[in-house]
């Protein structure tokens, strides 16, 4: 073990002791939340989160897809996360990692499963056209809880989301003038 590391956990240690993180906090309080919603003008919905000096930035794109097969009612949701290489050092450029992957399935279970957004609202015609809601989370600064930064940030940019009017005629979609927000049925 190196020298660097035995001290870090000494004043971890030391500071545990008194009740305190490395960072000043008591064990049990929270880091500062910012939140600021619609901060890239050409998504349809964004949002960028600081968690203390976590940086969390989330864009929503909306598009017309094809629904999965299990759910030919219900417009579709699809998560990615990209761990930008000058957020830490242990960020590596190239292909989704692991953990890349795991935090879009954490943040994409939690708004699915607390059916945050009314998927059935988003089925334009059903089997054939839904609207599909790509949320892309870009970590810029790490310095922890990146699950809660992320969540904080996809939730306020899909509440910030706009979505254009569509209507179905004779099989083809058409796009009718002004926007509606995106149908938001709960928090989590």
């Amino acid at each position: 073990m190196s020298m660097i590391i035995r001290v870090k956990q000494q004043q971890i240690a030391q500071l545990m002791s008194k009740g305190k993180r490395l960072d000043g906090r008591g064990l049990n309080d929270y880091r500062e939340i910012k939140v600021e919603m619609g901060v890239i003008e050409k998504a349809e919905g964004s949002s960028r989160v600081l968690l203390g000096k976590t940086e969390v930035l989330v864009g929503v794109k909306i598009g017309i897809g094809k629904p999965f097969p299990d759910t030919p009612n219900e417009g579709v949701l699809t998560v990615n996360v990209e761990l930008v290489p000058l957020a830490s050092p242990t960020f590596e450029p190239g292909p989704p990692k692991e953990d890349a992957i795991e935090l879009a399935r954490i943040v994409d279970r939690g708004i699915r499963e607390s059916k945050a957004i009314d998927l059935g609202k988003l089925c334009l015609e059903p089997g054939k056209k839904v609207l599909v809601v790509f949320v892309d989370v870009y970590v810029l600064n790490y310095d922890g809880n990146l699950i809660d930064a992320s969540a904080i940030a996809t939730l306020g940019a899909l509440l910030n989301a706009k979505m254009f009017k569509y209507e179905v005629e004779e099989g083809e979609v058409k796009v009718k003038p002004g926007y509606t927000p995106l149908p938001m049925q709960n928090y989590p």
